[in-house]
Parts: structure tokens; C-alpha cells; sequence
């Protein structure tokens, strides 16, 4: 394991061992998936993934808010920028994701106002400091990001600001990974669940995966150790046939969340069907602002919208659905890089593509992935 004090690492190969001795007795390949971006960052910084043992593969899923906001959210938020002439504020990560003609990015060299903030308080003080301009915030984000938002239309309330909208695009975890467990494409044997979120959450949201899709599930942290945790755990559980759900995050994870947030975002929102890219639309996964916040919600603003296209030749929502791995992609470190990303999943901090060129380009599996390409063999 890189970057490791002497006693992580005993630990860590000791934790290792026992692993590989529990996977010899698995009855074929197992494929565990890590649902959030902060872990694949942390399985890749660590060298986790190429530790493995063979009977077992670790795949990336849906857990980048940036990755898997569709590009008709963004066409969306163009159109508003282009036909109504408001000012824009996003999330850094959101400015270089690509629309269908183009980008955050693009349209700022355009010559349109396109702000980069930090939160969406941030949004409101602009709002409050240019009374005569109108200023959209782009909300995308799990439910760790939501209640933040919801904060914010309270204070707008309160304070009688009017020239903000919101335009929603958050998601809701839970029911994504129930189309994924219904997924025919994907077989997954075990699911690494996201600790941030689950903190807002509650574990108890995730029951429903052993009791109706049989899948086994831990929440954990994100060290290296509390990784190798949780798939042990997971390991367990598919040998003894009795997939269960584990916290093993308990000092930051109640089985019940954090019902504060939880309230507060209740108030402002409710659960709407939303589009996710590469899962499609999934029913009840999106967040919509109830009644109360109409005058602050800006997908009631009319616009027309291109028919959404994706970047040519991306791969990103197979990547998502955990179908294949970033180097499979043919576009992986040729045309698509950090530096001049094609695809959300390179763009974003957070993005499984972007983990894999950071931390995993000199691995086996990206060069296996590069030698089937240079033969002409499909990723």
C-alpha cells in the first residue's frame, strides 16, 4: 500500500491475508461495487485495487453527483442563460461537464455570466449584492448537498431575496442502486456504500437491498483499513449466504441519519422521477421544490432545449453503471485526459475516470485494457 505509516501497513497486510484466505473458498469471480467517488479516489491513492485477490473485482458505480447529472440538465441551464439572460452560478466541478453544445465553460468565453461558487449561500450573498441581476444556482448533489440548499431558500425567505432561482437537480442514492441491482448487464455481488451520504441518510435506507435483491452491503469510512473492512465483511457474508447490511462506519453513521437535515430538506423538497447518465430515468431518485419555493424554482422558467446529445465515442455511462472499467473506454488517456476531458467522468474531481488517471494508469488492468485496444480486440 502507498503512503502508509510502518503499523497501517502490518495491519493493512495482515487485514490483506485474511482477505485472500476467505476468497479462496468463493465458488467463482465476485464483484464488489464502491459506490462514491471519495472511495474510488481513496482504493486508487492506496493501491487497494491491484491487491486484490484474483477471485475478486472491484468496480465503480454512480456515486459522482457531477457524473451522473445528465446533459439535459446542463442544456437546461444554457437555455436559461441564452434565452433569458439570468446569470448562472455553479459548482466548480459542473463548469467543464459537456452539453450538447458545449459547456459551462464555453459559454462563459461566450461572453455570458457564468459564476464559480462554493456553496449556495454563496449564490445568495451574490444575489443580495446585485439586487437587479437575475442569478440561477445550479443544485445538483445527494442528499449531503440538499439540506444546504434547503437552508438557503429559508434564508432567501426570510430575507425577502426574490432575484435568485434554484434550479434542482439532486438525487436521491437509494433508489439508484435498486436499478442497479435490476440492472440484467450488471451482476453485482456486494455493494461498498457511500459514508458522507449515508451520514444524512441513515443505514436503514439500504435495507431493502438484502431483503428484495439479495445483495450484501457495507457502509464505511474511507482509510484504506476501514476499506479492506468492509470488504472482508462483504467477503463474509457471501460465504455464509446471508447477505445483510453492515455499518461499519458507526461513529459518523446512525441507523436513522441525521434527522435535522433530513426535515429541512423536506420542507423544500420532495421526491420526483429524475434522468441519470447512464442508468436512465429511475423513479423516485430525483428531488423537485415543492409549491411553497415556486418563486425560487427555475425549471418553471420556459425555455426550448436542443435534443441532448452526448459526447461522441464517451463511455462514461457504462463506467457508471459499473459495465466496464475507465481504460475500456477507447477515448481513456488518448483523447479524453484531465487536462482536455470529453467525458463528466473525467471532468469531475470526484469521477471514477478521473481516480483511474490519477492514481491507476501504470496498473495491469489499464495496460491489459490498451493491448486489447491496440489489437483491434472491443474494450
Amino acid at each position: 500500500m502507498r503512503r502508509a505509516g510502518a503499523r497501517e501497513t502490518t495491519t493493512a497486510a495482515a487485514m490483506l491475508q485474511r482477505l485472500r484466505t476467505l476468497a479462496r473458498d468463493l465458488p467463482r469471480r465476485v464483484t464488489f461495487m464502491e459506490v462514491c467517488g471519495t472511495h474510488t479516489h481513496a482504493i486508487g491513492a492506496a493501491g487497494l485495487r491491484q491487491l486484490l485477490p484474483e477471485r475478486m473485482r472491484l468496480v465503480s458505480g454512480p456515486g459522482c453527483p457531477v457524473c451522473v447529472t445528465p446533459v439535459g440538465y446542463l442544456d437546461h441551464a444554457e437555455a436559461l442563460a441564452r434565452q433569458r439572460g439570468v446569470e448562472l452560478c455553479s459548482f466548480g466541478d459542473l463548469y467543464r461537464v459537456p452539453s450538447s453544445r458545449g459547456s459551462l465553460e464555453r459559454l462563459a468565453a461566450e461572453g455570458f455570466p457564468v459564476r464559480i461558487v462554493y456553496s449556495p449561500h454563496d449564490a445568495l450573498a451574490l444575489a443580495e449584492q446585485h439586487a437587479d441581476s437575475d442569478l440561477v444556482f445550479l443544485s445538483i448533489g445527494f442528499e449531503t448537498t440538499t439540506p444546504t440548499v434547503a437552508a438557503t431558500l429559508e434564508t432567501a425567505r426570510e430575507r425577502g431575496v426574490r432575484n435568485l432561482r434554484i434550479l434542482p437537480g439532486n438525487k436521491r442514492i437509494a433508489p439508484a442502486l435498486s436499478a442497479l441491482a435490476r440492472d440484467p448487464d450488471v451482476r453485482i455481488d456486494g455493494l461498498l456504500l457511500p459514508g458522507h451520504v449515508s451520514v444524512i441518510t441513515g443505514a436503514a435506507v439500504y435495507r431493502f437491498l438484502a431483503r428484495e435483491h439479495r445483495l450484501a452491503s457495507v457502509v464505511a469510512g474511507f482509510r484504506p483499513l476501514e476499506i479492506l473492512a468492509a470488504l472482508i465483511e462483504l467477503t463474509r457474508m457471501l460465504l455464509a449466504e446471508r447477505p445483510a447490511l453492515a455499518n461499519l462506519y458507526p461513529s459518523v453513521v446512525r441507523d436513522e441519519g441525521n434527522a435535522v437535515a433530513q426535515q429541512l430538506s423536506e420542507r423544500w423538497f420532495t421526491a420526483a422521477d429524475a434522468d441519470w447518465r447512464g442508468l436512465g430515468p429511475i423513479p423516485d431518485s430525483g428531488l423537485r421544490l415543492r409549491e411553497r419555493a415556486a418563486d425560487w424554482d427555475a425549471s418553471r422558467v420556459a425555455v426550448e432545449l436542443p435534443e441532448a446529445r452526448e459526447p461522441s465515442g464517451c463511455r462514461c455511462g457504462e463506467v457508471l453503471r459499473g459495465a466496464i472499467d475507465p481504460p475500456d473506454c477507447p477515448l481513456f488517456a488518448q483523447r479524453c485526459t484531465p487536462e482536455r476531458p470529453v467525458g463528466a467522468c473525467m471532468v469531475s474531481s470526484e469521477g471514477s475516470c478521473a481516480a483511474w488517471f490519477r492514481h491507476e494508469r501504470a496498473s495491469r488492468p489499464v495496460a491489459r485494457a490498451a493491448a486489447a485496444r491496440a489489437k483491434g480486440d472491443p474494450a
